[in-house]
């Protein structure tokens, strides 16, 4: 496979707050750092290299300023800086490869772009973004990072710094990120051809009044949910429009379900 699972981007309006939420649920969750040049700021919360990046705006006059398209900064500004789950970021050793493979496909590309973060110790942490999309389609592409450190260098570097660490809650993995969509067949194809993932066997979700469509992903599967009637999904695309809204968590001890800051996270 060309990709892996990185992070899901959760916007919320405060990271402190979305970050003690999640400390409340028995997950660890840390302060992250400031993009300066964008106006956000954000708390992290790892599951092994696979993590949930709460990011929110600390100046909106940097946030508001023109973003490249499809970028998160794009995204945000659409979304009119809603809370929600937002994109998903699949993780690369060769951006340049994936940017050229992906313009021969007939998606529109940008990057890739060289960026970096100032941690709070004040150490620096730097990777490279790629951002693609069809102008056409409502729901975003997942944008793509490659970042500076291997990553075995990187878990060794994040257990060391207290932000890979173990969750009260127990030895969780992030199994999956779902995604309301209206038409789920015509884009888990479209995906799975693009992306080079494998197809799971669709099944219904009752509690979500849905078929999940899968796609396999080392480090989080994405899962593309079609409504089937009254429920979570389809009161999303009338919301939201087709966008991602849950994550679920595998290797706890209980099965629960919360709400924070307008997404739903799911213990399964």
């Amino acid at each position: 496979m060309h990709f892996q699972f990185d992070h899901l981007v959760h916007f919320v309006d405060s990271p402190e707050e979305a970050r003690e939420a999640l400390k409340e649920l028995g997950l660890h969750a840390v302060d992250g750092g400031k993009h300066d040049n964008g106006g956000t700021y954000n708390a992290l919360s790892y599951f092994d290299l696979s993590y949930i990046e709460l990011i929110g705006v600390f100046d909106k006059h940097l946030a508001d300023q023109p973003a490249e398209k499809y970028s998160l900064g794009y995204t945000f500004q659409k979304d009119n800086y809603a809370s929600g789950l937002s994109r998903i970021a699949l993780r690369s050793r060769n951006l340049e490869k994936e940017a050229e493979r992906l313009k021969s496909l007939g998606l529109e590309v940008i990057g890739p772009v060289p960026l970096g973060r100032k941690r709070p110790d004040g150490s620096m942490i730097s990777w490279k973004l790629l951002f693609a999309g069809d102008p056409e389609e409502e729901l975003a592409w997942p944008f793509f990072i490659e970042w500076e450190e291997a990553d075995e260098e990187r878990r060794q570097g994040l257990k060391e710094q207290g932000t890979i660490f173990v969750h009260k809650r127990g030895a969780l993995s992030l199994a999956s990120v779902g995604i309301a969509v209206k038409e789920a067949k015509s884009i888990i194809e479209k995906w799975s051809a693009y992306l080079n993932l494998e197809q799971g066997e669709s099944f219904i979700d009752e509690a979500l009044c849905a078929t999940g469509y899968r796609l396999k992903l080392k480090g989080g599967d994405i899962i593309f949910y079609e409504p089937n009637g009254v429920g979570m999904v389809a009161d999303t695309l009338k919301r939201r429009g087709e966008k991602p809204f849950l994550v679920n968590f595998s290797g706890g001890s209980t099965q629960e379900q919360f709400e924070v800051k307008n997404a739903l996270y799911r213990f399964i």
